[in-house]
Order: structure tokens, then sequence, then C-alpha cells
């Protein structure tokens, strides 16, 4: 009799483990041609905004950082939470946040350089007055200036050295930083370089215009700061409710997460909070 009763259950095992080896085999299949695209695009991404910001790190041992981050928070997740739902948009997040990192700090880099950029161009100028060529007067700010902006006037240098024309590689300096500012102050000095006029008050013009561009920009900031801080504060409302509630009454908002209608619900609440602070952010984003 047990001898009838272990052939089922052999048959059966024999049949799971069958099916977990074909879907290992399937998931090897298609996971990692997927992970090589992934980390293709991750490398060549991430080589690209490294390069743009002077950092020189391996964009292959970022690339394993990244996806050691990705298992440990959606492992933490997940026994925390005991909840797949939960390990996977932590794993959503820990994969998107590089990106969030590199364009915050690339954005921090303009800033910086944006704010050098006015002493950089007065600089300049008093060399021009005291009677140095513009590539002298490049190469003796960069010495006495601090990066972002040395690095950037230093590059265009470097091509000069290498055979590329001055306007040309200040050409270059204006496509490499999407910035109204080095936009206005290269072609200044081209156009001065080009017509042969007084390079030196142009550049102390457009020392000035950029100082005033950049006072009222700082006003503008402080006066909408108030706008700003209650998008975030109305965004984040909701959110404080919803887990105030949970505290409270956990049987009733157990079906806004276990059913139909509860995930319909917080669809809708999703896409009117991020239409809300965006409507706002725009609101108060005023360009000079």
């Amino acid at each position: 009799m047990s001898e009838r009763l272990d052939l089922p259950v052999a048959v059966a095992t024999l049949g799971v483990a069958v099916a977990m080896a074909m879907l290992a085999w399937v998931l090897l299949r298609v996971g990692l041609p997927s992970l090589a695209r992934y980390r293709a695009l991750f490398t060549e991404r991430t080589h690209v905004g490294l390069r743009e910001m002077f950092l020189f790190v391996d964009p292959a041992w970022l690339f394993v950082a990244n996806l050691g981050l990705i298992l440990f928070a959606a492992l933490m997740a997940w026994l925390w939470s005991d909840a797949l739902a939960t390990a996977l948009l932590v794993a959503a997040s820990a994969a998107v946040g590089p990106r969030l990192l590199m364009r915050w700090m690339r954005r921090r880099r303009l800033d910086r350089l944006e704010a050098q950029l006015p002493d950089t161009l007065l600089m300049l100028a008093g060399g021009m007055r005291a009677g140095v060529s513009l590539t002298r007067g490049i190469a003796q700010m960069v010495l006495e200036s601090r990066p972002p902006v040395s690095q950037e006037f230093d590059l265009v240098l470097r091509e000069q050295r290498l055979g590329v024309s001055l306007d040309e590689a200040l050409g270059n300096l204006g496509a490499r930083v999407p910035l109204q500012s080095v936009t206005l102050a290269v072609a200044a000095m081209r156009i001065a370089c080009e017509t042969g006029g007084q390079l030196a008050e142009t550049l102390e013009c457009a020392s000035q215009t950029l100082r005033s561009k950049q006072s009222m920009e700082g006003k503008i900031r402080a006066l909408t700061a108030q706008g700003k801080l209650q998008a975030w504060v109305v965004g984040g409302l909701p959110m404080l409710l919803m887990a105030v509630l949970d505290r409270m009454e956990p049987a009733a908002m157990h079906l806004m997460f276990a059913t139909r209608l509860g995930w319909a619900t917080l669809a809708v609440i999703a896409l009117l909070e991020v239409f809300g602070v965006l409507i706002i952010r725009r609101i108060v984003d005023i360009d000079v």
C-alpha cells in the first residue's frame, strides 16, 4: 500500500523539479540578454555623464554596485514588509536612483559654474586690459580659478593645443555646457575676436549682464519659495493622511490595498497628486 502511495508522490516531485528547471531555463534565456542590454545602457549613460562632470570612474564598477544595491534593497523591503509588490517597487526605485543622482549632480555643477562665470569674465577682462592675449588670459584664469569653470576652460586650451581653433573650441564649450549665460559669454568672445572690437569692454558688459540676471533669479527664487514648499506640502498631505488612517482604522484601509476598487482609487489619487504638483511648480517656475 505504501509503495502505491510513494509512486504518485515521486511522480509529482519529479514533475515539480522538471517544471522548476524549465522555469529557471526560461528566466535565464530571457533575463541574461535583458541584463546585458541594461548593463550596456547603464554603462554608456554613466560614462557620458561622468565624463561631462570630469569624474573618471569605471562605469563597470558602478554597475556592479548598482546591481548589488538593487538586490539588497529589494531583499530588505521583502523581509520588512513580507510583500513582493513592495520589494519590486523598492527595486525599481533603486534602479532609477543612480540616474536621478547623476542628474542632481550635473544640475548642481552647472549652477556652480553659472555662479562663477561673472567673476571669470571680469578676470578675463582685467587680463585683456593688461595687454595679454585671450588665450593667455584664459590660461591665467584657469590657474587662479576653481572647478568647475577652470575645468571647462582648461579643456578649451587643451583642444586648442591639439590644433582646434579658438573659435571652434569656444563653440564646443557652448555646446558642452547648456546654459544661457555660457552661450552669452561664448558669443561675446567669439564676436569680439572676429570683429576685432574691444574684448575687455565686451566681457565687462557680459559680466554685468549675467550678474544682474543672477540677482533677479535669486529674488524670484526667494519670492516663489513659499509656493514650491506649498506644492510639496499639498502633495504630501494625502500620504500622511493615509498613513494615519492606516494606523487608526486598519480594517477599513485594508480594502483600499486589497480590492480592485481600492487600487483604482489609489491610481486616481496618484495621478491627481502628480498633476497637482506639476501644475503648482509650473506656476511658480518663472524664467528670467
